[in-house]
């Protein structure tokens, strides 16, 4: 798959599950990798531990920084951060992130006794909130459904699922789709502008259902195409 190995990816949120898998698959592409923490020298320290994970080291190996630090280096800006902390992290990323491709994972979800439910937000979804609150970035939706078990475990040479890409801007979607693509087994699929991201991203907590009752690590494909 046709995926620029010579633009850095910036993972916000790189030491959490999410995100370490993600940097891990990016980096088996042979992506240059940065991963943005709070804690520079916690990122530091986490890009340390992915590439012993990956030992030989890619080349490029992964590289840990401060998260304004981190979107500054990259082309792409991933942000795998939990929703409770969504708009705080991109109101301190608007002036770092301007100008690149932000592409927000996250899923605002709740649980209780009852398992995992979808909360609401204001701008309708978290993506639509990303690009409200980053007007100078191009805001793309996706890598919702990708199990972060599944991305951390080494063991397995493909991710075996599609990632349904939403944005305004085609040649962002294109460039995200790609991004995707260059994981072997997945599949990044245009799946309509941002206002259809609520749809998306709340389909998780029907996965997170799934993966409950049948104990798996279950991810999405998309037929026909």
């Amino acid at each position: 798959m046709d995926v620029d190995t010579d633009h850095t990816v910036a993972i916000i949120g790189g030491t959490g599950p999410q995100g370490r898998g993600l940097a891990l698959r990016f980096a088996l592409a042979g992506v240059p990798v940065v991963i943005g923490s709070r804690d520079a020298e916690r990122a530091e320290r986490a890009a340390d531990e992915l590439n012993r994970a990956l030992s030989p080291a890619p080349d490029p190996a992964i590289r840990g920084a401060a998260n304004t630090d981190a979107a500054r280096a990259g082309r792409i800006v991933v942000i795998t951060v939990p929703y409770e902390g969504h708009a705080s992290l991109l109101e301190s990323l608007r002036e770092s992130a301007a100008g690149r491709i932000v592409v927000d994972c996250v899923n605002p979800l709740g649980f209780d006794g009852r398992g995992g439910y979808a909360v609401e937000v204001p701008e309708g979804s978290a993506a639509e909130q990303a690009a409200a609150l980053l007007p100078d970035s191009t805001v793309i939706g996706a890598f919702h459904h990708v199990s972060a078990a599944v991305l951390n475990d080494l063991a397995r040479s493909t991710v075996d699922c599609d990632v349904m890409v939403l944005g305004e801007d085609r040649t962002a979607a294109t460039a995200v789709a790609d991004l995707a693509s260059c994981i072997p087994g997945m599949r990044g699929i245009y799946s309509g502008r941002l206002r259809n991201a609520r749809q998306v991203e709340t389909l998780t907590a029907n996965i997170v259902a799934i993966n409950r009752r049948y104990r798996t690590d279950a991810g999405i494909r998309i037929t026909g195409v």
